[in-house]
């Protein structure tokens, strides 16, 4: 890997230098000699150059009581029970936001997952339901089935404009953050993308609950007689 994956180069040659380097690869901190080293070593002997652009580290994740998870003290709650419990969202945005995607040890509580239920996900469900619930009841008045249309004229409304604004730099901010492809809607933001993009994974969340709280706390709440539908 990469070589090896791809059957380079006995086959796939063209493939194998589209993708090589690799944008970014990811591993344990406990891989830094036996993978990024070696991986490092490989590349620049055989290419020349390093076969990869970036490194995502991430720290060992430990019981909660700081040991090292065991099968036989069975100090760490099963991961099934907690997918099917809270969902593996839960689990995806409880570790996203931890210190192991800074290569630092996380100490895995399930009580950590279960805030990110009540603190991010639900709220964000219920603005959800708030918007289904309007469409719902848009159609019902007959006014059609709801599409959205990007070219419709900008609202005059300043909280309307307020949260699309907020959503599209949380857009921005997380794909700038994340090292994500970016739209190339604007050939200056496009090109300033690749100029500032990295792999903090570790921020997204602290900008992704505000905007949530903004959203239903404040525009939902502020805005519901301008965007309760009625006939």
């Amino acid at each position: 890997m990469p070589y090896a994956s791809k059957h380079y180069p006995f086959e796939k040659k063209e493939k194998f230098e589209d993708e090589f380097p690799a944008q970014f690869i990811a591993e344990g901190l406990d891989q830094t000699r036996g993978w990024f080293y070696t991986l490092l070593i490989l590349g620049v002997h055989l290419f020349g150059k390093s076969p990869f652009e970036n490194v995502v580290v991430n720290g060992i994740v430990l019981a909660e009581d700081g040991k090292k998870m065991s099968k036989r003290l069975k100090n760490y709650p099963e991961p099934e029970l907690i997918l099917s419990k809270y969902g593996a969202d839960a689990v995806r945005l409880y570790m996203i936001n931890s210190p192991v995607v800074r290569a630092e040890t996380l100490k895995f509580k399930e009580d950590g997952v279960r805030e990110i239920v009540s603190s991010v996900l639900i709220p964000w469900k219920n603005c959800y339901l708030f918007f289904e619930q309007q469409t719902a009841l848009f159609k019902k008045l007959g006014h059609g089935q709801f599409v959205f249309n990007p070219e419709h004229p900008q609202s005059s409304n300043a909280l309307d404009r307020w949260i699309m604004a907020s959503a599209q730099s949380l857009i921005v901010y997380v794909k700038q953050e994340m090292g994500g492809v970016f739209p190339p809607f604007s050939p200056l933001i496009f090109f300033l993308h690749f100029l500032i993009e990295e792999y903090r994974l570790y921020t997204v969340v602290p900008r992704l609950l505000l905007f949530i709280d903004d959203l239903s706390n404040v525009y939902i709440r502020l805005n519901r007689p301008s965007i309760n539908v009625s006939a």
